[in-house]
């Protein structure tokens, strides 16, 4: 019998929950033709427009226990009545006094403010279930600008007032529109509430709800003018308390958030501010339960950082550099490449980091890398080229030991028979070579670098020649060199058929 007048119950508020719909959608048409009071109206038209959405959400939703929703819906539709006298007041200008009306309409705007908690309350008590609720249909392609709203509006209901299923699918319903209509963040981005909302969500208990909100932010940070939203809404915190305790994807859109959002040095204090260098450092320091993909992307945020003097030397101080001469030691592509870069980044005008890292054996681990048996990619083998010359050849000392670890073989093994990007590196590594360092150019010239030279004097890359000729030239000024290279008629006779007249003279200098 209790059931039965509930269906009945139920039966008679659909009228009045559609009465309100009706009002509502009405008010908020109405209010874009009001001119006084603009800023209230704004805000008013915003809460109704949220209010519509939950109303919308729940038209049909299967109840257990009505008294509390028919309550509520009277109530709604009372302060409705009131919002539309105070509207076509104001639309005629019949109000009596101006101090009098902003009163009226900021008792109104509290009060749909409490409307929107009340159904929240409604749903959080399980009043509400998910298995009859509309759900309104995503917009098509050419849809105008209210249609969008009125779809990110009722997203932002089920996030709010939802089950953790209904926040996910919002989430996920949210996910696939921004990432094909850049609109869809634009307008969420104007609804209030609608950010916060998702930010929040990244503190969620629910491992799924967590892991779409992270996603959500993550493609948001990939929109440039949005960045500064994310971090109006506090987003470096809770990104951080994913990286420690979020799962695997979690942590991995947190991380590509991160590393977006620090792009601007004004966001690299906030990381620091919140613990966040620690735990990107741990994450680099426990690859046994890091993905190569998350290890990487904490080594991009990292590399962010450095560029402020106080995080670098207390990453110095955590023993970052040794940890990151282990990642490049990694048989996984992914972190040598991050961990690398991010070695380059430290080092970058800093000769005090530079002796650190070869100190705690970065040459030997950089050479290794280029050892033509090293199954390694040949972007790895360039990044591990760009960072021995940024790193190595400022002093003669470290010249000495790459030469002690046969760091001349693997390049005149990679100009022999590398591939033509490698080829490029090794010629640039062994002119950069010659020009710094006496003991390179005895080296070089005993271990055969100059028939093979000789050889790319011949290139079709003027560049190409020019390098070659150069660092040709910089090793005859030894005159073991010197000796060596006239021996061999066909070096002389290459120089002598040069291409034209302006590179012959270059080249001539050599002799």
């Amino acid at each position: 019998m209790g059931e039965e007048e509930n269906t009945l119950l139920y039966q008679s508020e659909k009228p009045r929950l559609k009465q309100a719909i009706i009002l509502i959608s009405s008010l908020i048409s109405l209010s874009h033709s009001i001119k006084p009071f603009t800023s209230r109206w704004q805000s008013i038209r915003n809460k109704l427009e949220e209010l519509l959405s939950n109303l919308t959400a729940i038209e049909n939703c299967e109840s257990s226990e009505n008294l509390s929703l028919s309550i509520a819906v009277e109530s709604i539709l009372a302060t409705l009545k009131n919002c539309d006298e105070l509207a076509r007041r104001c639309l005629d200008f019949s109000y009596s006094g101006k101090l009098h009306m902003q009163s009226d309409l900021d008792m109104v705007s509290a009060k749909l403010d409490t409307h929107i908690k009340s159904l929240s309350d409604i749903y959080a008590v399980g009043l509400l279930t998910q298995s009859y609720a509309i759900v309104v249909s995503r917009p098509s392609v050419s849809a105008s600008k209210d249609d969008i709203r009125f779809y990110i509006n009722d997203l932002l209901s089920r996030m709010k007032i939802g089950s953790s299923d209904m926040k996910k699918e919002a989430l996920v319903a949210f996910n696939e529109v921004i990432q094909e209509d850049e609109r869809y963040v634009k307008i969420a981005v104007e609804v209030d509430g609608f950010i916060n909302s998702v930010v929040n969500f990244l503190d969620f208990q629910g491992i799924e709800v967590q892991e779409e909100a992270a996603k959500v932010v993550c493609l948001i940070a990939g929109f440039q003018s949005y960045k500064s939203v994310l971090i109006s809404a506090g987003i470096i915190a809770p990104l951080i308390r994913v990286l420690e305790s979020g799962n695997g994807l979690s942590k991995e859109f947190a991380a590509r958030c991160l590393m977006k959002v620090t792009e601007n040095s004004d966001n690299v204090w906030s990381v620091s501010a919140h613990g966040g260098v620690t735990v990107l450092l741990k994450i680099c320091s426990d690859d046994s339960n890091c993905g190569s993909e998350l290890i990487s992307l904490a080594c991009g945020v990292l590399k962010n950082l450095v560029g402020v003097e106080e995080i670098k030397r207390f990453m110095v101080e955590e023993g970052a550099i040794g940890e990151l001469i282990e990642l490049v030691r990694s048989k996984d592509e992914t972190i040598q490449i991050s961990s690398l870069d991010l070695l380059q980044a430290m080092a970058y005008r800093d000769e005090s980091i530079r002796e650190i890292i070869i100190e705690q054996g970065g040459i030997v681990a950089l050479v290794s890398v280029l050892d033509p048996k090293s199954l390694v990619s040949t972007k790895t083998r360039e990044v591990a080229f760009r960072g021995i010359a940024n790193i190595c050849f400022s002093s003669e000392k470290s010249i000495i030991t790459l030469i002690n670890y046969a760091f001349m073989d693997h390049i005149l093994h990679f100009l022999r028979f590398g591939e033509l990007s490698v080829q490029e590196l090794a010629l640039k590594a062994a002119f950069w070579l010659c020009g710094t360092s006496e003991e390179a150019k005895k080296v070089m010239g005993d271990a055969g670098f100059m028939p093979v030279l000789v050889k790319f004097l011949e290139s079709k890359s003027f560049e190409i020649r020019e390098m070659a000729a150069e660092t040709l030239s910089n090793m005859l000024i030894v005159p073991k060199n010197r000796k060596k290279f006239v021996q061999n008629d066909q070096n002389v006779g290459v120089l002598l058929q040069m291409l034209d007249p302006a590179e012959l003279y270059v080249h001539m200098g050599m002799i």
